[in-house]
């Protein structure tokens, strides 16, 4: 597979400004396992970014080296222009970086009203602290109807949405968030999706890792795929899908073309929408594993990484996704 050129100067965001996010030639590793090679990419200021690639490809891996969470064993990471690369994670948040992992990323044993309180009182001062719950349970009315269940309680969607809610009232120069669609309920994905785009216009620029290859172009400017810890393809959300399916014809993989709502989602929910730019009306596009006719789960998004994929030095993500 040839990969597309990627720009040795990254695209600037509105009015010149630097981009939100320069990562240069950043590679790491979890021990004596390289996860990450040479990825180069940016995030211009304001502007939606979809991180895509299938189980094992390094998406998730990319999003904690970007926060701190991983160490970076090379390369260089900016942040609106300032070198962050390898700083304590904490240092990041302060410049302007906030992440959403994958999975809950809240206070189990404290409530809703306690995990906001916590965040808003850190981030916007105890004065403002009132204002930013009341609009977060504008934003999340379910949060507010919540407020005084603990957290662990809720259920997947809500603890999603309980993250966002603390980004969304103090928004930071960069979201990354990763994999929040992952096993929800179709309307949850809408809320979650609804509220990234309030957190987008704010001001704030978006990395979305998402397999829901339909979603996140319908809500990104330009698109990152990535193959075995490499940058295959980056440019304009508009061309992402067909470079998706070449990632994927490399690996003799494709991707799942669902019509309608006839497949169930992860949730058992309908799974239908409108796909990507480019797609046939009526279809849903996921990544999906290339299986044997008749296979159990043939066309559908998930199960492991073929053991075919998990040779070579970069196909380890420690587990995750």
């Amino acid at each position: 597979m040839t990969s597309t050129a990627v720009p040795e100067v990254a695209p600037t965001g509105a009015a010149g400004k630097p981009p939100a996010l320069r990562v240069n030639g950043v590679s790491a590793a979890y021990g004596p396992y390289r996860a990450l090679f040479d990825v180069t990419f940016s995030v211009p200021a304001g502007a939606v970014v979809a991180l895509l690639g299938s189980n094992g490809a390094g998406k998730s891996s990319t999003a904690r080296v970007l926060s701190g969470l991983v160490p970076a064993t090379a390369g260089r990471i900016e942040l609106g222009g300032r070198d962050v690369t390898n700083l304590p994670t904490f240092r990041i948040a302060r410049a302007g970086m906030a992440h959403v992992p994958e999975g809950r990323g809240i206070f189990g044993s404290l409530s809703v009203e306690e995990n906001l309180t916590l965040a808003f009182r850190q981030r916007a001062g105890r004065r403002e602290v009132a204002a930013a719950l009341a609009r977060a349970y504008g934003a999340f009315p379910i949060l507010g109807e919540r407020r005084k269940q603990r957290g662990g309680t809720l259920s997947g969607g809500q603890q999603r949405l309980l993250s966002l809610a603390k980004v969304l009232v103090v928004p930071p120069r960069l979201l990354i968030a990763d994999e929040l669609s992952l096993g929800l309920a179709p309307v949850v994905v809408d809320a979650v999706y609804d509220g990234l785009r309030e957190i987008h216009a704010a001001g704030t620029a978006l990395l979305v890792v998402e397999q829901q290859v339909d979603r996140v172009l319908q809500l990104a400017d330009r698109a990152v795929v990535l193959e075995r810890g490499t940058v295959a393809f980056e440019g304009p959300a508009a061309e992402a899908a067909e470079a998706v399916e070449r990632v994927l014809a490399a690996r003799g993989e494709r991707t799942a073309r669902i019509a309608g709502s006839a497949v169930d989602g992860a949730d058992g929910a309908p799974a239908g929408g409108a796909g990507p730019p480019g797609a046939a009306a009526g279809q849903r596009w996921r990544w999906s594993r290339g299986r044997r006719p008749g296979e159990h789960g043939a066309g559908l998004t998930g199960g492991a990484v073929p053991p075919e994929a998990g040779t070579g030095p970069a196909t380890t993500e420690g587990g995750a996704r």
